[in-house]
């Protein structure tokens, strides 16, 4: 067991150059020949064109020059430092703050040391402690981020700053609910709060029981419970946040003469300086069935060899952490058979480049066509990999390859990624000695105990199911129990990767911080041919975000597959759709499981 290399060198190693866009990923493709080539007309029954081989990486960095360091201003201080706290700062930062406040004696200003008065008046003060929008302050002791919820299985995706306002100062009668605490602190970004006031523990109940109400939350008390609204577009959930950009952050300021002398002794109080600090933020994107082969192989001969990946990729690529779940093995001699009801599938090596145009990170291989062709044909795809340094997890050389898990870090997170089979045939089942994917029920205490096991060791410990395929949104009783109990062994995120159509969604676990997890029963494919119902032409792509350890929310991206190949994003009117079949489906909760969330 061992840690993989950061996200950033292992990519640098499989990739010419990180996609930003799909046009660009083409126009790089064709100038350089980095991954692959566009693939010539097809001709049936014969083999890929094998593309090109890598060439050394190319760096555009250039060493910023770094800017001059600034020379502090001196301060000089025509008397005692008089300082106050403004009235309606929170009890929990005003209590600390005058207690460090009442054991300072004197600051040491440019002329000489000066004593510091705390005074009780605010008006009194020269320098003053006070809550502001923290696109407005200067000298700041500390920030707290905030994050405009509704309940998880909720359609709608971002509410407008101009609502937030009126439903804030009572000038909209949809309630808008928070506790005292972040009332007191966004009082200073939203104006003065006509809200309904609620303790953090009773929020949750108080927006399932008022459907048109809305939430705030401090963004390190979120919970996969929750569902997280974008704020005029913005989404505080982003690895590409910008706080200048987002409206809902307040600012423990200090405004006065003597402002930077008290920063430096006082910053330590109000720890942490913030409650979302993006050096503790992994986005970790999770997918459905791909199998590049049959119809998606015929429509990348029709195209070109990144097709399948150029919509979609921005989105993918951007994530700190994108997982595929690859059914197929990878052969150098794969052909293309596109015909019905053809059930024996691989993908050409060359189709590798699509995974990296979508900036794929890590590799599940728990579907059961890992040994299409033969454990011969596994060792190959397997190997492939490998010379790829592309992460695999899933399948091995043997079961005991294929039964361990993936160990990941990124941003402080510390993960392992488990994959198993719960399904046949027998012949891809990984042996003692023979290739293939982990096989759960020959398995299953020895992975329930390495969950439990590594629950207390990392983080963040997924694990996902290629488990019995159907064709409806709703999971079956034995789908529902199995992934229930992987989630009470210690499992934060359980995943189905067998399903064919989307499925539900639950957050499972109780909804205090640390508590809660998600289960996703079934997304749906990714990357395959299945264009014969809207059901398996629909899509979902989950994106979980990571804070200090623990999933804070999840995400549910929807998408739509096109000529046998190409996901695109749904349209507003097709999203509602999906996630109302899916949210819809979640199936009913056990009363100890409900008394647990409580």
């Amino acid at each position: 067991m061992h840690w993989m290399p950061d996200r950033f060198t292992a990519r640098l190693r499989r990739h010419c150059i990180k996609p930003a866009a799909s046009g660009l990923v083409l126009l790089l493709l064709l100038l350089a020949g980095c991954t692959a080539q566009i693939a010539a007309p097809p001709v049936p029954m014969t083999p890929v064109v094998p593309t090109a081989g890598p060439v050394p990486p190319v760096s555009h960095f250039v060493e910023p020059t770094p800017a001059p360091t600034p020379t502090p201003t001196p301060i000089v201080l025509q008397g005692p430092l008089t300082v106050a706290l403004a009235p309606g700062l929170p009890e929990e930062l005003s209590v600390p703050l005058l207690n460090a406040l009442n054991q300072v004696d004197q600051v040491e200003a440019a002329n000489g040391p000066q004593p510091v008065r705390v005074l009780d008046e605010a008006d009194n003060a020269s320098t003053l402690i006070e809550a502001v929008d923290a696109r407005l302050a200067e000298h700041v002791l500390a920030e707290r981020v905030f994050a405009v919820v509704v309940p998880f299985a909720t359609v709608t995706d971002d509410v407008s700053l101009e609502e937030l306002q009126l439903r804030w100062q009572g000038m909209d009668e949809r309630p808008i609910l928070a506790d005292s605490a972040t009332t007191q602190l966004l009082t200073a970004v939203l104006g003065p709060g006509a809200g309904v006031t609620v303790d953090q523990s009773d929020l949750l109940a108080q927006l399932e029981e008022t459907p048109d109400a809305l939430g705030i939350l401090p963004f390190d008390r979120l919970t996969p419970r929750y569902k997280v609204l974008r704020v005029d577009g913005v989404n505080v959930l982003s690895n590409q946040f910008v706080a200048q950009e987002y409206p809902l952050i307040a600012a423990i300021s200090v405004r006065g003469p003597g402002a930077p002398l008290l920063v430096d002794l006082l910053q330590p109080v109000v720890e942490p300086v913030t409650n979302r600090d993006a050096e503790r933020i992994t986005t970790l994107i999770m997918t459905g069935v791909t199998a590049i082969s049959r119809g998606t192989g015929a429509a990348i001969e029709r195209n070109y060899l990144t097709y399948p990946a150029a919509i979609i990729s921005d989105t993918l690529a951007a994530a700190d952490i994108t997982h595929v779940s690859n059914e197929v093995p990878f052969l150098e001699d794969c052909v293309v058979q596109n015909y019905e009801n053809n059930l024996t599938l691989c993908s050409h090596t060359s189709y590798m480049a699509i995974l990296e145009a979508i900036g794929t990170d890590i590799v599940g291989l728990s579907g059961n066509h890992v040994n299409d062709f033969g454990r011969d044909g596994a060792r190959e795809s397997l190997q492939f990999y490998r010379d790829n340094d592309m992460p695999i997890y899933g399948s091995g050389m043997n079961a005991e390859e294929a039964c361990a898990p993936l160990m990941w870090e990124d941003h402080g997170n510390t993960f392992a990624f488990f994959a198993v089979l719960a399904f046949g045939p027998e012949t891809a089942w990984a042996t003692e000695d023979e290739p293939g994917a982990c096989h759960y029920y020959d398995h299953k205490e020895e992975v329930l105990d390495h969950v439990r096991q590594l629950a207390d060791e990392v983080d963040i410990v997924a694990v996902e199911f290629q488990h019995q395929e159907t064709y409806e949104p709703y999971p079956i009783p034995i789908q529902i129990e199995e992934f229930r109990e992987m989630r009470e062994a210690g499992a934060d995120i359980v995943t189905g990767v067998q399903s064919h159509v989307p499925q539900a969604l639950e957050p499972y676990g109780s909804q205090d911080p640390g508590g809660p997890g998600i289960i996703a029963y079934g997304l749906g494919n990714l990357f395959f041919d299945q264009m014969w119902s809207w059901a398996t032409r629909t899509e979902l792509i989950v994106r979980h975000t990571i804070y200090d350890g623990r999933v804070v929310s999840t995400e549910v991206l929807t998408a739509v597959l096109e000529d046998f190949a190409q996901p695109r994003w749904a349209e507003p009117e097709e999203r509602e759709e999906i996630l109302t079949r899916v949210f819809n489906a979640a199936p009913p909760r056990p009363q100890e499981a409900l008394a647990d969330e409580q």
